[in-house]
């Protein structure tokens, strides 16, 4: 999922680039739990650099952000997911 309408809907937004495999891991962890998340993909949307200084100040990846809330990178995201914090999240 990667259209600007996609990004609205979804709960999660994750901002990567290629090759990067932290990134590989935080979309794998949200697959296997069935969240649904939008891709940024900052190899092939070089706008979504900007869109991601804007809403983070980051600039390292991957990024998550739940709403517009910013998660963190994949050791944020792996911690969430076992807390249980994400488990009210709409699945895929």
């Amino acid at each position: 999922m990667t259209s600007e309408s996609a990004r609205s809907r979804a709960a999660i937004t994750i901002y990567t680039t290629d090759p990067c495999s932290f990134c590989a891991r935080v979309k794998g962890l949200l697959s296997a739990k069935g969240i649904e998340y939008a891709e940024v993909n900052l190899s092939k949307d070089p706008a979504g650099r900007v869109e991601l200084a804007a809403r983070t100040g980051m600039m390292t990846f991957p990024q998550v952000l739940v709403g517009d809330e910013l998660l963190g990178g994949f050791a944020e995201t792996l911690s969430a997911l076992q807390s249980g914090r994400l488990d009210d999240l709409p699945a895929a």
